[in-house]
């Protein structure tokens, strides 16, 4: 991840070599080159995603000095990137918060076996039903409202297994175990919420440029408290992707620009308003057109 664009662009590559100055190993070659079993350990995971995106971002800004962002926004640890983009915090603290918070989060999964589902097709409140009828005395909660009819679940493995067998019994359309190391936006993170605020109390933090949507209140978080207790009531609670975005629409944003692999929230996007128009950027092909889309444009949203 991120290989092209440190190879093409100075302002990727000089975002890596911070990185590995501060870390004091070399995240760029774990980024670039694996293993994927390496790479896929929320400790390091959640530090690669976050340098990589800020490293599109400052590709993106050196390629398009005219764009002016409106407001951003970020899903789940895509929220720190979000602030650095409006300069809440500087790139080196939200490696230090990136890395805390991985780190912590990886020792929670750790201690409990833990995991998220998805959950296609049931309405908010169906889901809920799901989960008070199966939790029994574990953890068990909705842990993102991502887009009309697309709900995560989280909590401990034998709760998740048995809401999995319940969604498909009341016709959900698609139910899928996710990919990650633990429950994450569940009660099951609250040892790595308390780490974590201690690291962000000490972090250097401003009010953005723009206004930052928080996960947790689908709002602005504009003060450095907002920002500081947002962030980290975050790791415990759901995620309001759907609310947010639609929050963004209804500040006039009509153009979104998503920076880093993939192109999930685009797809989000087009399940929360099909009239909103997303960009992404990932390698340089996408920067070719995304430059090109955005060119003339006053604002947009990421």
């Amino acid at each position: 991840m991120g290989k092209e664009m440190a190879g093409q662009f100075d302002k990727a590559r000089s975002i890596y070599d911070e990185a590995n100055d501060l870390l004091g190993y070399d995240i760029a070659r774990l980024c670039f080159e694996g293993p994927d079993n390496d790479l896929t350990q929320t400790k390091h995971s959640q530090l690669a995603i976050f340098i990589t995106s800020v490293a599109l971002l400052r590709v993106i800004e050196d390629a398009a000095p005219g764009l002016a962002p409106v407001a951003a926004a970020g899903l789940s640890l895509g929220e720190f990137t979000a602030h650095v983009a409006a300069g809440s915090f500087s790139f080196a603290d939200g490696v230090r918060l990136v890395r805390q918070r991985a780190e912590a989060m990886q020792e929670a999964c750790e201690r409990t076996p833990s995991t998220m589902a998805s959950i296609v097709g049931l309405e908010i409140a169906m889901v809920q039903e799901v989960c008070d009828a199966t939790r029994g005395q574990e953890v068990l909660d909705i842990a993102n409202l991502n887009s009309p009819g697309q709900i995560a679940i989280s909590g401990s493995s034998p709760a998740v297994e048995r809401a999995m067998a319940e969604a498909e019994r009341r016709g959900a359309a698609k139910v899928v175990r996710l990919q990650v190391s633990g429950a994450f936006h569940s009660a099951l993170m609250r040892p790595a919420e308390e780490k974590l605020r201690s690291a962000i109390e000490a972090a250097a933090i401003v009010s953005p440029r723009y206004p930052v949507i928080a996960n947790v209140t689908a709002q602005a978080a504009s003060t450095p408290a907002e920002i500081r207790e947002t962030l980290v009531r975050q790791l415990c609670s759901p995620v309001l992707w759907e609310k947010s975005v639609q929050g963004l629409i209804s500040r006039g944003v009509t153009t979104f620009l998503e920076v880093g692999h993939g192109r999930i929230l685009s797809g989000l996007l087009r399940r929360i308003d099909k009239t909103a128009k997303a960009v992404n950027v990932q390698d340089p092909a996408s920067l070719a057109k995304t430059v090109e889309a955005l060119a003339g444009k006053a604002g947009g949203g990421a």
